[in-house]
């Protein structure tokens, strides 16, 4: 479960670096609005990616739960 959380928030991280890196080293040279837009939705991916990493999984324990049984 941790690690396929992990992955997923790896994943939407390097999204998030791809797309600020594309945005300033390659797009700017053909349009400056599409790479201030790749900026902004860049901008939008840590919260997504930190609500994925600390989503509850169904198998899930968490503090606020008794033991088992």
């Amino acid at each position: 479960m941790y690690a396929r959380r992990r992955r997923r928030y790896l994943a939407l991280m390097t999204l998030c670096l791809l797309l600020f890196v594309g945005a300033w080293a390659f797009v700017r040279l053909w349009s400056v609005p599409l790479a201030i837009a790749m900026c902004v939705v860049a901008a939008a991916v840590p919260p997504v990616a930190a609500v994925v990493a600390n989503r509850r999984g169904p198998d899930d324990r968490w503090w606020d739960e008794g033991p088992p049984g």
